[in-house]
């Protein structure tokens, strides 16, 4: 008889998945019980006095007394910088908690370590660029708006804090408004639906800050300006965003602003502001690494908070109905949202606590192996801005000393891959098409676009994961029935579409669809690069010549095999058991 019968039963990748999400949502639950609780002791509820601001910025205050808030000159260098934050940022380097207390905890605590609030905070003026003609607030305005776009969270949002900071300097109310379009590209009630509780959280925690949240439903240039006229906002902070259809509606926007209204943008979403980290397109990580390493300590501080607001508009908040913004909506709902990754900050954090804790340790070794967790899968909070990619790597930070490798390497993922695909995407207009690729990978492309394909699939039978392929269609699959794919199969699977269709232009097309339909993270600048990294080399070099690719880096079934069990990803992800499941 088989040693192996008395043996308990080995869980597979997606019972230990669910039992992950389990945990993940215990967490979330209770730290969103505490979170109304805690609140109102962690944020303050009096505003800071601002009657001597003005005589405050031109003296040296003592020790004794609370430190004003100094706006840092964008020609500032970074040796200018507080030596307070800097001690800060260094003290946490390599150094993890010793104790086991809950993570939003201590990440509250560290806010209010750094700073009471953001007026009394060295905040780094680098950050905010002057989108208006008008460089000054007019004094005859009634309020301070964030249009918040691409970075859905309250805390450790940098445009969130300096739209505050301009409420407290000039003591005005604080509006917050989302634009809520009826349809955004490929995007299905997938994305919109996790985005959409995100939001609620949002809107949640601004009630509780007495801050304004507004849910405008349309197109930002037919309905912010007129809500900004309406309330007499004298400035207005955005976010930003590469992508191209959201570069046009900030430029929309602006022209429907009047001419005396202040219109600045912050760039939230990314550690060093995409335009201070290059002037221009960065042809691989290795050229913008030392870029990024140059500037990472100027950036790479921690957040003050974002307090209760302790100026009131004069008009009532709004009541928001959640109901009808989803029936406002124009997407595919046969799209169905997952299960496995529950929306908002709280949920967010909740899940980076779990990877720290849990897989950081082996994010260096098994970060490659479909079969293990060994990820954060930290990319649908990280997409939607509910979850600061500068807090989670703030938190990692403390563990190198432990985790060196690990820690390095999920920081040149997180930060320099990452800070890239925004580089990639700002500064090349065409990031989603053939002609956006570099010359040498468009040439080999095109020399061999008439070679014999081995297969030619059409979309629908990509999409419902039918090729010869078990690997391919097995990692579709999750796509598909769970709004995200392994990261190292989103190379095979891009590149295997280059092989299986007509022409690198088509393959292009294909595989952007694909992600931006069914990834819970598409529509994202790492997904376009990830694209045109697979199908046309960008960011790489090129390589031996082979029929179809050309020069450009090849993939097949067998180098998969060298990397992990591939039979075993085929079980767990394959036609049969998803019909079952149903």
């Amino acid at each position: 008889m088989s040693s192996k019968v008395n043996q308990p039963r080995r869980r597979s990748v997606r019972e230990m998945k669910d039992v992950s999400k389990q945990k993940t949502k215990e967490k979330s639950n209770k730290k969103a019980a505490e979170f109304l609780q805690s609140s109102k002791r962690l944020n303050p509820q009096k505003g800071p006095d601002h009657s001597d601001l003005s005589q405050n910025k031109e003296q040296n205050q003592p020790a004794s007394r609370k430190r004003t808030m100094k706006k840092m000159k964008p020609e500032q260098k970074e040796e200018e910088l507080s030596s307070a934050n800097k001690h800060k940022s260094r003290k946490t380097e390599g150094q993890a908690s010793a104790s086991e207390e809950d993570l939003l905890e201590t990440i509250k605590k560290s806010r209010l370590s750094t700073a009471e609030s953001v007026e009394e905070f060295n905040y780094n003026m680098k950050r905010v660029r002057l989108l208006s003609e008008a460089k000054e607030i007019q004094g005859k305005s009634q309020g301070i708006a964030y249009w918040m776009s691409r970075d859905h969270r309250v805390q450790d949002n940098w445009a969130f804090l300096y739209a505050q900071l301009l409420g407290l300097e000039r003591k005005l109310p604080l509006h917050v408004c989302y634009c809520l379009v009826p349809k955004y590209l490929d995007a299905t009630i997938r994305q919109f639906g996790f985005m959409l509780k995100g939001l609620r959280e949002v809107a949640e925690e601004c009630e509780r800050l007495n801050v304004a949240f507004h849910l405008l439903t349309g197109f930002p240039k037919d309905v912010l300006p007129e809500f900004i006229q309406e309330h007499n906002i004298g400035s207005v902070v955005t976010d930003f965003s590469p992508l191209r259809l959201l570069l046009q509606w900030t430029e929309e926007v602006k022209n429907k602003l009047p001419e005396d209204l202040q219109f600045v943008q912050v760039d939230a979403h990314n550690i060093i502001p995409c335009w201070v980290t290059s002037n221009k397109q960065e042809y691989s990580a290795r050229t913008i690494r030392g870029k990024i390493n140059d500037k990472l300590s100027q950036f790479l501080t921690d957040f003050p908070p974002v307090i209760q607001h302790p100026f009131t508009s004069s008009q009532k908040f709004q009541i928001i109905d959640w109901d009808a913004a989803y029936a406002s909506l124009q997407v595919d709902i046969t799209v169905q949202e997952v299960e496995w990754a529950e929306a908002g900050t709280t949920a967010g954090l909740s899940k980076l606590e779990l990877f720290i804790k849990e897989n950081l340790k082996c994010f260096s070794t098994d970060r490659n192996n479909p079969n293990k967790i060994a990820l954060s899968n930290m990319s649908p909070w990280f997409h939607f801005g509910q979850v600061s990619v500068q807090r989670a790597i703030l938190e990692i930070k403390k563990y190198r000393a432990k985790f060196k490798e690990s820690v390095d390497n999920y920081i040149e993922e997180a930060v320099v891959r990452r800070e890239l695909a925004d580089n990639f995407c700002f500064y090349n207009k065409l990031y989603d098409q053939f002609e956006g690729a570099s010359e040498w990978a468009q040439q080999t492309l095109k020399l061999h676009s008439s070679d014999k394909r081995p297969y030619l699939y059409t979309l629908k039978q990509l999409e419902d994961g039918k090729t010869h392929d078990p690997l391919w269609n097995a990692a579709q699959l999750q796509m598909l029935h769970e709004g995200k794919m392994h990261g190292f199969l989103r190379m095979y699977w891009a590149k295997k579409i280059l092989e299986w269709t007509s022409s690198p232009e088509e393959a292009l097309k294909f595989s952007i669809y694909l992600n931006d339909r069914y990834q819970l993270d598409g529509v994202d600048p790492n997904g376009y690069v990830g694209c045109m990294w697979s199908i046309c080399g960008i960011h790489d070099r090129a390589w031996a010549e082979r029929p179809i690719f050309g020069k450009i880096r090849y993939m097949n079934y067998k180098g998969c095999q060298r990397k992990f069990d591939v039979v075993q990803f085929q079980q767990e992800y394959n036609h049969k058991k998803f019909t079952k499941s149903k």
